[in-house]
């Protein structure tokens, strides 16, 4: 038996909801097939609530905007998310953290600003008003911002500006959302917006002290200096690791020592990967990991068997980061390890580098962890990503009805993206099945894969290629698939 999500939040993935809340591509055909009072109140329920698990890495907002035209579901309900304090699922965002703020609102924002690039005048007033009102309002800047006209930019900025009050907390606030937008066009205009000098001046003044005090934080580093020895790097590591929290420097250590670090050093370095030193322990592994050095691969295994929780995560992220035969050796011998005789984590790393750099001789092995991880974890376990590449890297074709599973199960789209490639490369009814279906997927790259391998003897995959091919918010990489296919020789 496989475990299955342990996610309370998403439905099970055989329901309208599941699959829209997936972004999978059936969600959307079962959507357009479904009653649409049931297809409104699933999309309404993913727009509200962000189903994602990372919405930094995962996209929903293309996926739900093209939907919500296609169902011509109005906005009332999302001005009503967005504005109303007594709306049905939660308090508003008004009186919220920034960081819960724009998890509430982040989607909603992202679905009117495709919307208003389709053309929807509604969406981008309301985009407008929540600009000068909301919470969340540098996500909504930052949609409108590449959207907008300058006009409409230009008239934002006094409403926004007046968010920070005049005194140096307040110019300190505003110094850091100029610097730190990611879209710098409104705070440009604004900058130069002659109607109104005041803003102009403020916003030079507070520019020139945010770049002064910057430039006085540089000087002050207490940060690796020239000239600093192997040793007091070391000791630099912990020191940050003594620290309430920890501040965890071993990456940054271990570029140190690479560049102060003789080969007289040495001996200083394996003492203190063995040390009692944390911080200084799992600074020197990762350095000699990262510079093969013939002793690393046994320091690590011994510190995979440390009782600190620190130690033996920097000791399995350091080999996790080597290349080289006798890495690929070492892992082939501690993946083919009877349970129980290493020490936890080594196995599952061991296949990891299996998968990203073995040949066809370890096809079993990464088998091996793959059934595994699916089976102990769920088809939503991070130890999957590496394993499903290298399914699919490999050509594992007795791996495809697992990779079936992960794919019609995750709850993350990139991961499913991620299984379909695995499945392009290890079942051959890919083109005819899932490859149709990921042609409306969520996911740009899983669009891509399903626009160079759907087969056109479905009637429907010519017409949504066509559709792509036509929509000015599709990305460059699925149109550029879909015009090889649509192409006289390109066809299937």
């Amino acid at each position: 038996m496989f475990v299955d999500s342990v996610d309370s939040d998403i439905a099970p993935s055989g329901t309208l909801l599941g699959l829209l809340q997936r972004g999978r591509g059936d969600g959307t055909l079962h959507a357009l097939a479904a009653p649409r009072a049931e297809a409104l109140g699933a999309l309404r329920a993913c727009v509200r609530r962000d189903p994602r698990r990372d919405w930094q890495i995962e996209h929903r907002s293309l996926y739900y905007a093209r939907l919500h035209m296609e169902l011509d579901a109005g906005l009332d309900d999302i001005e009503d998310h967005l504005f109303h304090a007594d709306a049905a699922d939660d308090a508003g965002d008004r009186l919220l953290p920034d960081r819960d703020a724009e998890a509430r609102t982040g989607l909603a924002l992202s679905v009117l600003g495709h919307l208003a690039s389709y053309g929807d005048t509604s969406a981008l007033h309301l985009l407008r008003r929540y600009a000068t009102t909301g919470a969340n309002w540098q996500w909504a800047l930052d949609e409108l911002a590449v959207r907008d006209d300058d006009s409409g930019l230009r008239a934002l900025g006094p409403a926004v500006l007046a968010r920070f009050p005049r005194t140096p907390e307040g110019d300190d606030a505003l110094a850091a959302a100029a610097t730190d937008a990611f879209e710098p066009r409104p705070w440009r205009l604004w900058a130069e917006d002659r109607a109104h000098p005041g803003q102009a001046e403020r916003l030079r003044q507070v520019g020139e002290r945010r770049s002064f005090d910057r430039w006085q934080r540089q000087l002050r580093t207490p940060g690796p200096r020239p000239g600093w020895s192997v040793r007091e790097v070391l000791d630099w590591a912990q020191a940050g690791h003594e620290q309430h929290p920890p501040q965890h420097r071993e990456a940054a250590a271990s570029r140190c020592l690479a560049a102060v670090a003789a080969p007289g050093d040495r001996a200083e370095l394996l003492a203190a990967a063995r040390g009692l030193a944390e911080g200084a322990r799992c600074a020197a592994l990762r350095h000699l990991a990262e510079r093969g050095d013939p002793d690393a691969l046994d320091l690590i295994e011994e510190a995979a068997a440390d009782p600190s929780e620190t130690v033996r995560g920097a000791a399995l992220t350091a080999f996790a980061r080597m290349r080289g035969t006798a890495a690929l050796a070492r892992a082939r011998r501690w993946a083919a390890a009877a349970d129980g005789a290493l020490p936890a984590g080594l196995p599952a790393v061991a296949a990891e580098m299996l998968a990203c750099c073995g040949d066809r001789r370890d096809t079993h092995a990464v088998l091996t962890a793959l059934r595994r991880s699916v089976r102990d974890e769920g088809p939503d376990s991070p130890a999957l990503w590496p394993l499903v590449d290298g399914a699919g890297r490999l050509a594992v074709t007795c791996a495809a009805p697992l990779l079936r599973h992960i794919y019609r199960e995750t709850a993350s789209s990139q991961l499913r993206g991620r299984a379909a490639r695995a499945l392009a490369a290890t079942d051959p009814s890919f083109a005819a099945g899932f490859a149709v279906e990921c042609l409306w997927d969520c996911e740009e790259s899983t669009r891509e894969l399903a626009a160079q391998h759907a087969a056109t003897g479905d009637e429907r995959v010519v017409e949504r290629l066509r559709r792509l091919a036509a929509d000015p918010a599709e990305e460059a990489g699925v149109q550029s698939a879909v015009r090889g296919r649509l192409s006289p020789d390109g066809g299937r």
